[in-house]
């Protein structure tokens, strides 16, 4: 009965009994981070690029009232045209949307919960939430922060989204304990490009190191995520100048409709992909399939570990 909401894809408790690679992939991409139909593509695409590296994907998401770990094309397509009418679902909202069994998209703190109930430890993001612009005053600051701290899932993203306030949301990240790890680089990437000008912990170059050291921390007990940084592809990183620049105009036009809360984010990407002509979708597009070939890659290292 404890687990009688939680439901995993036969494919997928099949390869996890069986100790073969999986990787997570959440869902609030698909229904508030991209529109229809390029959240859709770019889904399967990403779970096609998962199994070309040598991995299962399973995609999450709260479908009628069930934890699902493993969608059906069906299910990600019904998300991506339901798009803002399916719920923004982080911890808080996850036993209310169960219960009213409603349709829930998973952000990443939820998506690291139900990966943990099934078992599973990568997981592949755009990018992470953390400390807004602004805090001080409005204390928004993403429950994925506080999730990464708590639950043993390592996260493969190009670093927190850019709309944030990075270097604060890597001082929290800092407090409570959660390594941020470069993949291949020194420097924390920044979503759509991969300088921001910060530190990351360790610098990390191959999958089978970072398995490795996954596999030493949570077998001496240190409780808690990963933050695997991985850059955006070269061949798609934008301009920091003027990525900054429709950042800047998207908080102001957020701050003049009164935008908060659960609806923050997803304007401010949608504004500044308005404002960079779509070039902003491209290189989102890029980097969550890079950071999905990646925790494929870790994945099976991992896996191989056994």
């Amino acid at each position: 009965m404890k687990y009688s909401f939680l439901e995993i894809a036969p494919d997928v408790a099949e390869a996890l009994q069986n100790k073969r690679p999986v990787v997570a992939l959440e869902s609030t991409i698909i229904a508030h981070g991209m529109s229809y139909p390029d959240n859709v593509e770019n889904a399967l695409r990403c779970e096609a690029i998962v199994r070309e590296n040598g991995a299962l994907p399973a995609t999450i998401a709260i479908i009628d009232g069930r934890f699902k770990v493993g969608l059906s094309t069906d299910e990600i397509e019904r998300l991506g045209r339901e798009g803002q009418k399916i719920s923004k679902t982080s911890r808080r909202d996850i036993a209310f949307i169960l219960a009213r069994k409603a349709c829930g998209a998973t952000t990443v703190a939820s998506t690291m919960i139900a990966a943990r109930l099934a078992g599973i430890p990568i997981f592949a993001t755009g990018g992470i939430g953390g400390v807004h612009r602004g805090a001080a005053e409005t204390m928004d600051i993403s429950a994925d922060l506080q999730e990464l701290a708590r639950t043993n899932v390592a996260v493969v993203c190009a670093g927190a989204k850019a709309v944030l306030n990075l270097e604060l949301t890597l001082e929290y990240l800092e407090t409570y304990g959660v390594p941020v790890v470069g993949f291949q680089t020194e420097e924390f990437p920044a979503f759509y490009t991969r300088r921001s000008g910060l530190p990351v912990d360790y610098r990390i170059d191959t999958p089978e190191e970072l398995a490795f050291a996954l596999r030493v921390k949570w077998d001496t007990g240190v409780q808690g995520g990963v933050v695997i940084a991985n850059p955006i592809p070269k061949s798609h990183a934008m301009n920091r100048e003027s990525v900054e620049q429709a950042i800047e105009q998207a908080i102001h036009d957020a701050d003049a409709q009164e935008i908060r809360g659960k609806a923050l984010t997803p304007f401010l990407l949608a504004r500044v992909e308005q404002l960079t002509s779509g070039v902003s979708l491209l290189a989102n597009k890029a980097l969550v399939q890079n950071n999905a070939a990646l925790a494929a890659k870790v994945a099976a290292a991992y896996s191989a570990l056994d």
